[in-house]
């Protein structure tokens, strides 16, 4: 057992902190997506940007980590615009946050994330709470 342990640990290994703390599809994704773009792009950040690219279409984050989604397909309008030869693609990222979720949705993760009155909020006010929310999880679980 203490193999397999030590295999999931290194295949941990240098990802981002929320992707670590995530599933290990997510890791896998990450991972793998990163890897095909530093072919491409040589490594940094337009690299890192199409891993995470990618992670969006099958994973949402949620508080400090990442979570599957229900559905495939882009989070935002940015990653829908998305291509691998497209550079900036412009629009707003809504971080991890599925943006393209059903409200309910939304709220569900809202009311998990402890976003005040997400029952009384807009769609584009849940994704700005939830975000807000996400990027304290992340914080605090950097600080410990």
């Amino acid at each position: 057992m203490a193999g397999k342990k030590d295999e999931a640990e290194k295949m941990r290994d240098d990802v981002p902190s929320t992707v670590a703390r995530s599933d290990d599809k997510a890791v896998r994704t990450y991972k793998k997506t990163l890897e095909s773009a530093e072919e491409s792009y040589g490594s940094g950040r337009r690299a890192q940007q199409t891993a995470y690219a990618a992670l969006k279409h099958t994973h949402e984050k949620v508080g400090d980590h990442w979570e599957p989604k229900e559905e495939y397909g882009p989070s935002d309008e940015r990653a829908a615009r998305s291509t691998p030869d497209s550079g900036d693609p412009g629009g707003s990222t809504a971080a991890g946050v599925d943006a393209n979720a059903s409200k309910k949705h939304l709220v569900e993760v809202a009311k998990r994330l402890d976003v005040k009155a997400p029952t009384r909020r807009t769609k584009d006010e849940l994704v700005k709470e939830i975000r807000k929310a996400n990027d304290r999880a992340t914080r605090r679980a950097r600080e410990d």
